[in-house]
């Protein structure tokens, strides 16, 4: 398809929908996690789905190198990338998909201030400063309520954490030669080098497997097939459609859709704390990812 300038009732739609798979996947992941140990099938998803994008962009002839320039920055991607998910998949173990949903897409806010200070031309505006504070605002709701004890601050805290690690790539991504890779062998990175962390340190964290049963191997085919892979690789498709800032518009409905998915699926509480927190958190995110518009 050709580049287009807005987002029109195609690109609304794929949005909408690349939003609701993002938001259901902290559920793909807590419903797994009651067969497969939280790092093992962190890894694991990282091996499995770093063959099947590899085996796409084998198939689709696209550019994939290591002597580019890219190798440094893509092994740094990996680590991180290894560190963001083992904290996440590790924080569903012991706090709600609700809460996870409100503190692991605090991305932007550690995104922003990264920016601020490490990417020349993107300065923290008067409206992402309004932004950050009305999203540290939901945060600090978030955490000071545990959830009617359906949360815990050690959950909440390593979800925070995830998201900051999550930053850390999207800057080194923005700041390396990464940014000239195909987003195909920027996903090999991190997939394919945090598999090779994960999967080893999962033997430090007991045994393998839970009490595993096949509706869970079924979960866990959606969450690296269905998510990490094609849902990835869709993002990135319409990426290079759309514009970015357009698009950045529809970055607060993935944890809206978190939220939403793990009161219906997981049955979890959904009280004033929750919704009054994201709706700090979507507010703050939709500011600090407003461009500014000159008059000309």
């Amino acid at each position: 398809m050709e580049k287009k300038d807005r987002i029109d009732l195609f690109g609304g739609s794929s949005l909408l929908l690349i939003s609701m798979v993002l938001g259901l996947n902290q559920v793909l992941v807590k419903l797994v996690n009651a067969g497969l140990q939280p790092v093992f099938s962190a890894g694991m998803r990282s091996l499995l789905a770093c063959v099947a994008v590899l085996l796409y962009a084998l198939w689709r002839k696209k550019h994939l190198s290591v002597r580019d320039g890219t190798l440094k920055p893509g092994l740094v991607v990996g680590v991180l990338f290894a560190l963001e998910f083992m904290l996440l998949f590790i924080a569903l173990d012991h706090t709600t998909v609700a809460r996870v949903s409100i503190f692991f897409y605090t991305m932007p806010i550690w995104l922003s201030l990264g920016a601020h200070f490490f990417l020349p031309g993107d300065r923290i505006t008067l409206p992402k400063a309004i932004g950050l504070v009305l999203a540290t605002l939901g945060v600090i709701w978030a955490m000071a309520d545990r959830g009617g004890g359906e949360g815990s601050i050690f959950g909440d805290m390593l979800s925070a954490i995830a998201a900051i690690f999550w930053a850390a790539i999207a800057l080194t991504a923005r700041a390396s030669r990464l940014n000239r890779a195909t987003p195909e062998m920027q996903m090999l990175y991190q997939l394919g080098v945090s598999a090779v962390i994960l999967l080893p340190v999962s033997l430090m964290f007991g045994p393998l497997i839970r009490d595993l049963q096949p509706w869970h191997l079924v979960v866990f085919a959606v969450m690296v097939f269905g998510v990490t892979s094609a849902g990835f690789l869709v993002w990135f498709w319409i990426l290079s459609i759309y514009p970015p800032s357009k698009m950045a518009a529809f970055s607060f409905l993935s944890p809206v859709f978190g939220v939403f998915f793990g009161w219906l699926i997981l049955g979890e509480n959904i009280g004033l704390t929750i919704i009054g927190a994201l709706i700090l958190v979507s507010i703050g995110i939709v500011l600090i990812n407003r461009k500014p518009r000159f008059s000309a």
